[in-house]
């Protein structure tokens, strides 16, 4: 601690690095994108670089990072504004479009499971549920339900009152109240085994890989939903799923896929190979939301970008 306030990198790095982790899981809860979550966590550790000859070590290091990250955050929303899902924009589709993807709409992106104590906070749901509220709410939020920061602290954080903090709990938990969300995320998570909830994930995957409607089907629930971020429609219930699998993932090429996991769901890194080409290029990191042993929600992360966050190559061989 010494060494570091008096200007020690190393010394600096070895206090900070233990908290690095958790710290980009909160800036991602904050601004809904890996990416932004990198660059918040890069802006929080030069300000912590720059300020710590100052800090006089009156609270931990750790809800010093997390104050300091905080307010990184609350500039990136001030600047940026909330990410969203498809669901966010208009009622589901009923007929099945090709549509471009919309590029005038800052979209909410998928994180790796954390490993750590508040790995639920990630979860879908809760996350998106998150971008409905403003900065200061959403801070307030994190800060008090995940992170344990006393409604004194938050007000010394946020540069504000008790009497705001609590308006801003109040209100935000309205708003998470009527999406049927809680920071532990939604109370229809899966509760089956993790080998349960990877066949499910292992059968989704072979179904596309076979190119089986029916296996395919015989694995949602009646008013599954499917949404396509960056593209703008979804769809929900059984029917119009399935018009939209048969019209496009079901017949547009090859597909090989791994399965991994991401915001407490389990996910399918989809890779796909058209006629002509000969390897299976990275297409979607899918996130399957369970109900009993049903797919309830799939949300299709489209962009090669999005491999790198889950250590993923950006191409697979064809299959023999």
């Amino acid at each position: 601690m010494d060494l570091a306030r008096r200007g020690d990198h190393e010394a600096f790095t070895r206090l900070v690095e233990p908290l690095k982790r958790e710290v980009h899981a909160h800036c991602y809860r904050m601004l809904g994108s890996a990416h932004d979550a990198d660059d918040a966590v890069q802006e929080a550790l030069l300000r912590a670089w720059r300020g710590f000859g100052r800090f006089e070590g009156r609270s931990s290091v750790r809800s010093w990072l997390y104050a300091i990250s905080t307010n990184a955050c609350l500039d990136a929303v001030e600047r940026r504004g909330r990410r969203a899902l498809p669901v966010d924009l208009g009622p589901a589709s009923t007929v099945v479009e090709d549509r471009a993807p919309r590029t005038d709409v800052a979209w909410l992106g998928p994180y790796p499971d954390a490993r750590y104590e508040q790995r639920e906070a990630v979860e879908l749901a809760f996350v998106a549920a998150l971008q409905h509220l403003p900065g200061n709410q959403r801070a307030a939020l994190l800060l008090f339900e995940v992170l344990g920061f006393s409604v004194a602290e938050i007000a010394d954080v946020m540069k504000t009152s008790t009497t705001s903090v609590n308006s801003a709990l109040a209100r935000a938990r309205r708003v998470l109240a009527a999406k049927a969300c809680t920071p532990a995320g939604q109370p229809a998570l899966s509760k089956l085994e993790d080998a349960r909830v990877r066949e499910i994930a292992t059968d989704y995957a072979a179904a596309l890989e076979r190119g089986d409607a029916d296996a395919l089907v015989a694995l949602l629930t009646e008013d599954v939903t499917w949404s396509m971020p960056p593209l703008p429609d979804w769809y929900r219930g059984r029917a119009p799923v399935m018009a939209f699998a048969r019209a496009t993932p079901l017949r547009c090429g090859a597909w090989r896929h791994v399965v991994t996991s991401a915001n407490t769901h389990p996910a399918v890194a989809c890779y796909l190979r058209r006629d002509g080409e000969e390897v299976h290029t990275a297409w979607s990191i899918t996130v399957l939301a369970l109900r009993g042993d049903k797919i309830a929600e799939l949300t299709s992360f489209i962009g090669p970008e999005h491999f790198e966050l889950f250590n993923l190559p950006p191409t697979l061989p064809a299959l023999p």
